[in-house]
């Protein structure tokens, strides 16, 4: 039976955080009003795990803001059924927003600890037969699996990887924070003549890090 001690937090976290500021995609608010965001920051107040704002999760990282989870997940424009790629898993929160959406999911963590951890969160959940985590450097994606209805990036690029947006379907979306130490959260959809792009959001997240450092000249 679902532990709904925190439902009141839930539901106000979705009203003022999230509505007030412009998502509206029911199936990203039903999501965010399911998942127990509190259960995947076990080191703080699980009352504060609600509040507006990122908080550290351990190795470095960070779990987004709410509003910044619902928003990268309202732009994936998802309709069940979905595959969904999510580089950088994090806790497993955004992975498990995204199963609730109706999407199977498939993670990549470069940060093992992290990996490990959030799949521990994430079969604790429920979530672990539509969500498959693994360890490593997340720039070539999973190319075993695509082609992705949608890709999520929760580190920020310098650039975007090409590998990433080979791995799209047709329509498919890259949600991607772009830039160094400030970013521009971007998306490019899959068109047939090519990729379309859009800016959402001036963001800051933590850097990607790997593959995509390593390589000096453009994809």
């Amino acid at each position: 039976m679902r532990d709904d001690e925190y439902a009141y937090e839930r539901e106000r976290m979705v009203t003022l955080q999230i509505e007030a500021r412009g998502v509206a995609d029911e199936r990203v608010l039903r999501a965010m009003r399911r998942v127990r965001r509190h259960r995947f920051t076990p080191d703080i107040d699980p009352a504060r795990a609600y509040d507006d704002h990122p908080h550290p999760i351990g190795e470095g990282q960070t779990i987004s803001q709410p509003y910044i989870v619902a928003l990268m997940s309202e732009a994936a424009h998802l309709r069940p059924p979905c595959r969904v790629l999510e580089v950088g898993t994090g806790s497993g929160y955004q992975a498990a927003v995204l199963a609730e959406m109706g999407c199977e999911v498939f993670s990549i963590e470069i940060v093992e600890p992290l990996a490990r951890s959030a799949r521990g969160f994430l079969e604790a959940e429920g979530y672990g037969d539509r969500v498959h985590v693994r360890a490593g450097d997340g720039y070539r994606g999973w190319p075993e699996q695509a082609p992705f209805d949608a890709i999520l990036v929760t580190a920020a690029v310098p650039r975007l990887p090409q590998p990433l947006l080979d791995q799209l379907a047709p329509g498919g979306r890259l949600v991607v924070p772009v830039g160094e130490y400030w970013q521009v959260l971007e998306v490019h959809e899959r068109t047939p003549d090519g990729f379309s792009r859009r800016a959402l959001s001036d963001v800051r997240f933590v850097p990607m890090t790997g593959e995509i450092r390593r390589r000096g000249e453009p994809d």
